[in-house]
């Protein structure tokens, strides 16, 4: 089978990697296209910025495939990849069956002969099932073999939780995989952020994890034309300041990025200036301009849905730590999700996860605005 892959890629084809496959078969349909408001402020829903980004790096590379479940003739389960069957054929994009090891353990091999595959999971919480060919097939490949060996894959999808999916489908997993050496870890917010990342992700020589939000596909976001141009592409591993301010510096991912930014509209209204950064990139983490803020703000609140325990906000409070601790005037504050399986009632549930009020709390703590909890215990 890597055989033909290295004799079609040679033909500058891809390869019918997957033989038959066993999907729902409808009618193909329009592809998705950026829906702009009328005026001078141009909007991109998250889901268009993503087809969009694939739609133009298939187009500019032949070697570029899409292959997971239902990514073909059902136009993805969340319709990122809406219309790509129709103008690109079933040679690149390939409705796989349902065996995420199998179809993922396929594509670092094709990735290992010079073909750059996007995998799609249907949730992140099923890569489990792939996490070994994740790990040790595409993350270690490099290293093992003195750099003779690149790994130019892509695994995508989305992470975290949804809405009344219960624990098995709600899971965080930007800490697990940050935790690989060989493994690149991104969590886009906006649709800049989407469209940005995915184009570096798949022009990437290495394995790169991209984390994506269910419920951030039908959010708007503005967006410029130079984010339209096709050669857009945002550089890995740099934070983006969504909001300066010169109090308390709150770092946030993915969908939280979003809720961080709710609660510094609030915390404004109370005299305290909140600056949000949007990390993007987590392995590798801006640690630079992490830094660079709390020695401005002398303080720091950091926001993440996954568990707390050796998460990604306990590995940017101790970057701050190491290079800054003198310049903290308060310590550190985390808000993570709780240390539970996701509680599938929906009460349960909102408790379980960080809330902007949670944040808000956090902040007025690290700004001495309240009774920290040390003290109420």
């Amino acid at each position: 089978m890597l055989g033909l892959a290295r004799k079609k890629l040679g033909s500058g084809n891809l390869p019918s990697l997957i033989g038959d496959q066993v999907s729902r078969r409808i009618s193909p349909i329009t592809s998705v296209l950026p829906r702009f408001l009328s005026g001078s402020t141009k909007q991109m829903m998250v889901r268009e910025a993503l087809n969009s980004a694939l739609d133009e790096e298939m187009s500019a590379d032949p070697k570029v495939f899409l292959m997971g479940e239902e990514v073909g003739e059902y136009q993805g389960a969340y319709k990122i990849t809406k219309g790509l069957l129709e103008k690109y054929g079933p040679e690149r994009v390939l409705d796989t069956p349902i065996t995420e090891a199998g179809f993922t353990g396929i594509g670092v091999g094709a990735a290992y002969h010079g073909l750059k595959p996007v995998v799609e999971f249907m949730t992140f919480n099923f890569s489990m099932q792939a996490i070994d060919h994740i790990i040790n097939s595409a993350a270690k490949s490099n290293y093992m073999s003195a750099g003779q060996l690149s790994v130019p894959i892509v695994f995508r999808g989305p992470n975290g939780a949804a809405a009344g999916v219960g624990a098995q489908h709600s899971q965080c997993y930007a800490a697990w995989y940050a935790h690989v050496p060989g493994l690149k870890v991104l969590c886009p917010y906006s649709a800049e952020d989407a469209r940005g990342l995915l184009k570096a992700a798949i022009r990437d020589p290495d394995p790169v994890v991209f984390l994506e939000n269910e419920l951030l596909y039908g959010e708007s976001f503005p967006i410029s034309a130079e984010v339209l141009d096709s050669s857009f592409c945002l550089p890995i591993g740099k934070a983006k300041i969504e909001k300066e301010g010169k109090d308390v510096t709150i770092t946030a991912f993915s969908k939280m990025v979003g809720y961080a930014l709710k609660a510094a509209e609030i915390l404004s209204k109370e005299g305290i200036s909140a600056e949000v950064i949007n990390l993007r990139s987590i392995r590798p983490l801006d640690r630079a301009t992490i830094n660079a803020s709390v020695r401005k703000t002398n303080r720091l609140v950091t926001v993440e849905e996954g568990f707390p325990q050796h998460g990604v906000g306990a590995e940017i409070c101790m970057s701050v730590v190491e290079e800054s601790f003198e310049y903290l005037d308060a310590p550190v504050q985390r808000i993570a999700g709780a240390d539970v399986p996701m509680p599938y009632a929906p009460n349960l549930e909102r408790l379980a996860l960080p809330q902007v009020e949670d944040i808000v709390r956090a902040a007025k703590r690290a700004c001495y605005r309240s009774v920290p909890l040390a003290a109420t215990a």
